[in-house]
């Protein structure tokens, strides 16, 4: 009989962070009035008869998100400005938030007013309720949003609903966020609201950890697999090459599926922000990339982790 080890000598770090959470997971139970839990971009709610609230938190953390040579306007807007895209990759409509602050004691007053002047730049754009918060001393500076969001039960859209012979679509450009996209993005949120109020989205997700990942997440949770075509991966000017793009995050684009009738009535509004990137197999074919040399390879789900 193998001896199980002891967590008390087991580092977070052999766990991993998806590990992590699987095990809080499990541990988790909820009652009825939630919807979809952990797993998703967001926490879905019972609202109403025509709506569900969504339900999100992400937090920034000096010298793992930015540095303090970074502009202290930008780390406030980008605390913000993930917590909308999550509720742009479950197609809904931000409304209100709250702010957590960790704060180290030698930070100017001019610094704090950037910070905040760049939170209230994305929720004043948004017209999102900044409804409250907490402040308290910390060795770093750590900013942790939390926002409700909501969206109408029949444009919902979640990481498990792609199917068999959906096509892949990304918007925008993708590589090179650390060059300063992570920083100034804006969240799809208007894109998202187009794409879910004209078409059938199957599933949706926005890209924080790198497109091959955050793909890997749709097709886990939907239980299919993909191809993804190299020639049609749509790099930024500040891409230092496929894999930057493939694998480095932070860009803040949605990937979403559709099916291919779907597919055809987009091509025909023209938007010019999307790419058709691949297409959804099934389970067993796993994660694969189409080469430039028309040879397939199979792509582990790799991208940022913090454990």
């Amino acid at each position: 009989m193998k001896k199980r080890k002891d967590p008390k000598k087991i580092p977070v770090s052999d766990l991993g962070e998806f590990g992590l959470i699987e095990r809080v997971r499990r541990r988790i139970k909820t009652d009825r009035s939630v919807i979809k839990g952990t797993g998703d971009d967001c926490a879905v709610l019972k609202l109403d008869e025509k709506n569900y609230q969504l339900f999100t938190c992400d937090m920034i953390v000096e010298g793992v998100d930015f540095t303090l040579k970074d502009d202290p306007y930008l780390i406030g807007r980008k605390a913000v400005a993930v917590s909308v895209s999550d509720i742009a990759a479950c197609a809904g409509i931000p409304r209100y938030c709250v702010v957590s602050l960790g704060l180290p004691k030698g930070r100017s007053l001019d610094f704090c007013d950037k910070l905040i002047k760049g939170m209230l730049s994305v929720v004043n754009k948004h017209k999102i309720n900044l409804a409250g918060g907490d402040i308290s001393r910390a060795k770093e500076l750590v900013l942790d949003v939390s926002m409700l969001g909501v969206v109408e039960k029949k444009r919902l859209v979640l990481r498990s609903g792609a199917k068999e012979k959906d096509l892949i679509f990304v918007t925008g450009a993708l590589g090179g966020s650390i060059l300063g996209k992570h920083l100034k993005f804006t969240p799809r949120l208007k894109e998202a609201r187009f794409l879910v109020k004209n078409f059938k989205i199957n599933s949706m997700i926005d890209i924080s950890d790198g497109l091959i990942q955050d793909l890997g997440h749709i097709l886990k949770s939907s239980s299919k697999g993909a191809l993804i075509y190299e020639n049609s991966i749509p790099l930024s000017r500040a891409a230092r090459g496929l894999d930057d793009a493939l694998y480095s995050g932070e860009d803040f684009e949605l990937i979403f599926t559709m099916s291919a009738a779907e597919a055809k009535k987009l091509f025909r509004a023209k938007p010019d922000w999307i790419s058709l990137i691949g297409e959804i197999t099934d389970q067993a074919s796993g994660l694969r990339l189409l080469d430039k040399n028309g040879k397939e390879k199979a792509v582990r789900p790799k991208g940022f982790r913090h454990f």
